[in-house]
């Protein structure tokens, strides 16, 4: 009966040789050739060096996982953390209104229209009018239709 699957696991790497995932193989593949240029350019002793060096990274990079996130996402955000400054300040600035709106603001003012004030009896004369759904229509308006 049910109309749609929900996928499950969907932070599971797929496996593509044995045991790797295919980030992990792309990973090894890097270290691989970059093993295969230090042994083009370097003496034996100095490549077992750089070898040993290219095997740590490579294993860091493909298995070690810092708070279930891949090495390489943790070692992105410390570096975005030590580049942002340590201390934040908040400048407090003057807050200025723009030109445009501050015109606006003029040309509204000059062109306004008087309110007409109304009388407290008035007003209450109007909202017996409302209350009474215009059954009432006023003593005002009485004097209107008899004219």
């Amino acid at each position: 009966m049910d109309k749609f699957r929900v996928p499950q696991f969907i932070d599971v790497e797929s496996r593509i040789l044995g045991p790797l995932t295919t980030r992990q193989f792309v990973i090894f593949l890097v270290g691989a050739l970059f093993g295969f240029i230090c042994y083009k350019l370097s003496d034996f002793t100095l490549f077992l060096l750089e070898g040993i060096i290219i095997l740590v990274f490579v294993v860091l990079f493909a298995f070690v996982k810092v708070n279930t996130a891949p090495f390489h996402v943790f070692l992105l955000n410390y570096i975005k953390t030590m580049k942002s400054p340590k201390v934040r300040v908040w400048k407090k600035e003057p807050y200025t209104t723009p030109a445009k709106y501050e015109e606006k603001q003029k040309m509204s003012i000059g062109s306004t229209v008087p309110v007409k004030r109304v009388s407290s009896s008035r007003l209450s004369e109007l909202s017996l009018i409302i209350d009474t759904g215009g059954a009432y229509e006023g003593e005002n308006e009485l004097e209107k239709n008899e004219k």
